[in-house]
């Protein structure tokens, strides 16, 4: 799904109009519904600080929004197949369903990637077992990673914030003269 749908879906699930929307991330009033049906469209795509912006009105991870484009079974397929490649995405069949699987012995790339659906499994058996809503899982789908409680996403802080830490601690060790 190309980003301008992206954008409609999620403006329609939040329930706004494409005026409100567009003067929210700062168009004039006069054209902000016209700015923002081309970017709905497709005839135009938003940079990085925009596609930002929209996410925070819609309230959702700016990467919920530009997601690849999957509009084609033809891209899909292609889409699929590059995660073969990159991840040892398989396919087979259990049960006489078709299924994917990742190889976790691809490498380090595919057990990240195993890692991350699981735990995208966790929340759906939750909402499975009704102990989520469903606007619990979708909150945690739309805002992923930030409510993944599964894994550790560590935010690092800068070698210059780490040195000037590291600093101050060796002044406090330093026995009183």
């Amino acid at each position: 799904m190309a980003i301008g749908e992206r954008i409609h879906f999620f403006r329609l699930l939040r329930g706004m109009t494409q005026k409100y929307l567009g003067t929210a991330v700062g168009f004039p009033e006069r054209s902000a519904d016209v700015r923002l049906a081309q970017y709905e469209t497709g005839s135009r795509k938003p940079k990085a600080d925009l596609t930002a912006a929209l996410a925070q009105v819609l309230e959702v991870s700016p990467q919920a929004l530009d997601v690849p484009d999957i509009d084609s079974y033809i891209g899909l397929m292609h889409t699929l197949f590059t995660l073969e490649d990159i991840y040892g995405l398989t396919v087979s069949e259990a049960d006489g369903e078709v299924c994917l699987k990742v190889n976790k012995d691809k490498g380090k790339d595919a057990a990240e990637l195993s890692k991350m659906l699981c735990a995208w499994k966790e929340q759906a058996d939750k909402l499975s077992s009704e102990e989520i809503s469903r606007e619990e899982y979708d909150n945690w789908r739309y805002h992923y990673p930030k409510f993944d409680t599964t894994q550790i996403w560590a935010k690092v802080p800068s070698k210059e914030l780490s040195d000037t830490l590291a600093e101050a601690f060796k002044e406090q060790l330093k026995p009183d003269k």
